[in-house]
């Protein structure tokens, strides 16, 4: 079964890799930069390409759709990067054609806060997509990067989906109507989404769950097929936004960047800081069979399941992903 995790961001090790070989899955999107600038991000680029070389026999850059099935055919993991942020194109929109050239698939137009792109999800009030905004979804939609809304806000989401030629994904989030988290989205979003023959990965972090890390996973299929009747199956997958091995350290770089000198706590608080508890069925990624057995387990037959475990994904990309010019 192909299998496509949709975000990922792990403090990557030889053995988080293998662990991807031995869970069954084929392709991850992962997280390259959150509020990296342009000089920062050619160094995490850098770091990839080292990865790749150094594990070639386990994992290969994913640069195109076709990509992921070479990958699989050849018993590795494809890797296709994306930022968490507008930062690695700074103020430049040529940025966004070098970028996807180095091999940037997919890029969110705002991580929580307002960016020079569009608002996030934490902002008291939604300006929505700003005049270099316009621009900068004109240029992805023409190279062939993914246009992410992630942690935006609901307006700006909406006026993304409105003004791109191309799907428009959120690849790692849930309904809010499963759970009521700033990041996760109304119904009106996920409609727009399907709309646009977009795409919804659904998150498996904690703080967007119900219950949090005691969602079952019976619930958590109940709430795939609940979205499924809103947006139709080609229009969701899985992002689980596993972040294994990675120190605090790294979370409070998710939340604070370089933008606060107070501590910002995101969706924790300062009683709760650190990491969430990881789900019992979704350790790491050796349980993915897990979904695979609970979405059987709900009643999706084999098709269903195939496209929600990765097919979507693939599909995806390939309506998104491919450059309009060389």
């Amino acid at each position: 079964m192909l299998t496509v995790d949709g975000l990922q961001y792990s403090n990557w090790s030889r053995e988080i890799f293998q662990q991807m070989r031995e869970g069954g899955v084929d392709a991850v999107h992962a997280t390259l930069v959150y509020h990296e600038n342009t000089r920062e991000t050619l160094s995490r680029i850098g770091e990839w390409n080292r990865r790749f070389e150094q594990h070639h026999d386990l994992i290969m850059p994913v640069l195109e759709p076709g990509d992921i099935e070479r990958a699989r055919a050849a018993g590795k993991v494809g890797i296709f990067l994306g930022a968490q942020n507008c930062s690695p194109i700074e103020d430049d929109i040529d940025m966004v054609a070098v970028m996807r050239r180095l091999g940037l698939l997919i890029m969110q137009l705002t991580y929580n806060n307002q960016s020079l792109l569009a608002c996030g999800c934490y902002e008291a009030e939604d300006s929505g997509i700003t005049r270099f905004g316009r621009q900068v979804i004109r240029e992805m939609n023409r190279v062939g990067m993914v246009i992410d809304m992630s942690h935006s806000a609901e307006r700006s989401t909406l006026e993304a989906i409105e003004l791109s030629e191309r799907p428009v994904i959120i690849s790692h989030a849930n309904p809010a109507f499963f759970h009521p988290a700033k990041r996760n989205k109304s119904n009106r979003v996920l409609a727009a989404i399907a709309e646009s023959n977009g795409l919804l990965g659904f998150s498996a972090y904690p703080f967007h769950l119900k219950d949090g890390p005691d969602c079952t996973l019976e619930a958590y299929c109940e709430m795939i097929a609940r979205t499924v009747d809103l947006m139709g199956i080609d229009h969701v997958g899985l992002g689980t936004d596993l972040c294994q091995a990675q120190p605090v350290s790294v979370l409070e770089w998710m939340r604070n960047g370089r933008w606060s000198k107070e501590m910002d706590y995101g969706e924790g608080s300062a009683g709760n800081a650190g990491w969430p508890r990881p789900l019992a069925w979704l350790r790491d990624s050796r349980d993915f069979p897990n979904l695979i057995g609970g979405l059987r387990q709900r009643g999706f037959d084999e098709d269903e399941v195939q496209r929600i475990m990765g097919r979507n994904w693939v599909a995806l990309l390939e309506r998104a992903a491919v450059p309009l010019t060389t």
